[in-house]
């Protein structure tokens, strides 16, 4: 073989003559997010896609993620604005074989396309802004909370709402308690057990807060109950919905509240605890995918889901050995949220609960709820939603239950609004089981 026809070590024949080409002459300055070219095109996060499956026009996590950022490195590649359809449930990243970081590529390309492609006078911003930030608004509608409540019921709101600012009128807006969880926590005087060498500081969210303070007692009265101390720091949203609509700078601002309050209390000894799977996931995988301020990793390498952290540091089978609950909790249609699955936790609830005396939780299927927080509030994706919730809502009606469990806020909205079963949280059932009745109605 002569030296001209000798293969060189990348299987291009040799050649003297042969001058590479710079295909991409920018090349060195390329907008490539971190693992894109780790995808091979096996398009497993697409089968996995809740949207791809019902809406032929999505056109998948793939192009979202991967394909979107080997486009930019042309500098007139703009972002293409599907991704704002992508419903944030994060099922890709646990589906892709080669850990591609799927979610983290999409929270960027929503970012960017908000920022530069975005017109923000247009109704599209302008709701989003409002869904993405909804702890701006809730401590005004807390504060009269039944006139709040009264007028975001009426048919007439839920009209101007869609047509104003295309938030579907099909939804009943979620009510406000009539007391938040910090102002019960602040009347009962704080935490009722002191001990330094087991103290847990509880991010409890947005929605825990201003609308079912009952899941925050739960936590506070199980966790009292085994012995914690427990902190409640100021804190600000977890992100989540920030990162589902692009708002990024908004998502920064309220992540290194979080940081700074939550590396504060972890110097104090505390481990940190969420009740919310969305606000886990938020806390433990986006803030050290996107921020990088100091105490950021310390945070998130800290950073449990309430049942998991006492599965975990406690003995619950022995706890609750020989413990029931009263008529209000029997049978369960149980879903466990996409973000908790991406956490690896979804059975833990199963089996926690397996251990309460004439307690039964029905698994409903792996099928997404479809809500995706703010996601199947906007008019234009109300439908899609409902298509994919469809499996979970046959599944729940299907089961030997009348009562709906799961430990994500927006995904008991979905399950409400599609079978009209009372919803209710892991946290609230194991308070039954451990505290009972009595300890319930405490302080």
């Amino acid at each position: 073989m002569s030296d001209a026809e000798r293969p060189t070590d990348d299987g291009v024949t040799g050649d003297d003559d042969f001058e590479p080409i710079q295909v991409f002459p920018e090349a060195e300055e390329m907008d490539l997010r971190p693992g894109a070219d780790d995808c091979y095109k096996c398009s497993t996060c697409d089968t996995n896609c809740p949207v791809a499956e019902v809406d032929d026009e999505f056109p998948g996590p793939k192009f979202q993620g991967p394909e979107q950022w080997r486009l930019k490195r042309q500098e007139d590649q703009d972002i293409d604005d599907s991704v704002m359809k992508c419903s944030n449930c994060m099922r890709c990243d646990s589906a892709c074989p080669s850990d591609v970081p799927l979610s983290q590529m999409h929270n960027t390309a929503r970012g960017e396309y908000v920022e530069e492609q975005m017109d923000k006078f247009s109704r599209e911003y302008v709701r989003n802004r409002i869904l993405a930030n909804y702890r701006r608004l809730a401590p005004l509608g807390s504060m009269f909370p039944r006139m709040t409540n009264f007028v975001m019921g009426l048919s007439a709101t839920q009209w101007l709402g869609e047509k104003l600012l295309g938030i579907t009128s099909e939804r009943e807006l979620p009510e406000f308690a009539t007391e938040t969880f910090r102002e019960w926590w602040t009347k009962r005087g704080g935490a009722q057990v002191t001990d330094p060498d087991k103290r847990i500081a509880y991010f409890h969210g947005c929605y825990a807060n201003y609308n079912t303070p009952e899941v925050a007692k739960a936590l506070v009265r199980v966790y009292e109950h085994l012995g914690y101390e427990i902190m409640v720091p100021d804190q600000h949203c977890s992100g989540t919905p920030m990162f589902a609509n692009g708002m990024l700078e908004d998502a920064r601002r309220s992540a290194e509240t979080n940081v700074r309050e939550l590396a504060a209390a972890l110097e104090d000894g505390a481990d940190i605890v969420a009740s919310c799977s969305s606000c886990s996931m938020s806390l433990r995988q986006e803030y050290p995918e996107l921020f990088d301020f100091e105490g950021t990793e310390d945070v998130a390498e800290n950073t449990w889901d309430a049942v998991e952290y006492l599965r975990v540091h406690e003995d619950l089978a022995s706890e609750l050995e020989g413990t029931s609950v009263g008529d209000e909790f029997d049978d369960f249609a149980y879903h466990a949220p996409c973000h908790a699955r991406n956490q690896g936790l979804d059975g833990q609830t199963l089996e926690v609960l397996a251990h309460i005396d004439g307690v039964e939780a029905h698994d409903v299927g792996d099928s997404c709820s479809g809500i995706s927080g703010t996601y199947g509030w906007k008019a234009e994706n109300y439908e899609t939603s409902m298509k994919i919730g469809e499996e979970m809502v046959d599944h729940m009606e299907d089961a030997d239950a009348e009562t709906g469990l799961t430990e994500c806020p927006t995904c008991s909205m979905q399950m409400e609004h599609g079978t009209g079963y009372e919803i209710t949280h892991t946290l609230e059932v194991l308070e039954a089981a451990l505290v009972g009745a009595t300890g319930a109605n405490a302080q």
